[in-house]
């Protein structure tokens, strides 16, 4: 006879992992800011800027945006303002 499903333990790994996983996505996105110094921007200004990249419809804008960025994991730091606090 099979061993009946634990259904409940399942779900609660699938939490646990799915907990996990946004926790890794706040702390990176944390990092991406701190890594191309909008850490130096204020709050509503980062905010702003965002609202802009996801409202607007300029499909021109955006793949220059994404070509900056997939520079900027590649190592061409050039593109990424200087941070405020010098330590460069």
């Amino acid at each position: 006879m099979r061993k009946p499903r634990d259904f409940d333990a399942e779900l609660k790994t699938l939490e646990d992992k799915a907990r996990t996983l946004k926790e890794r996505k706040v702390k990176q996105l944390g990092e991406l800011v701190i890594a191309t110094g909008a850490d130096a921007l204020d709050v509503d200004s980062l905010v702003g800027g965002l609202l802009s990249l996801v409202e607007g419809g300029d499909a021109a804008r955006k793949a220059e945006w994404r070509k900056r960025g997939a520079g900027f994991f590649r190592g061409g730091k050039g593109d990424a303002p200087p941070s405020a606090g010098g330590d460069q």
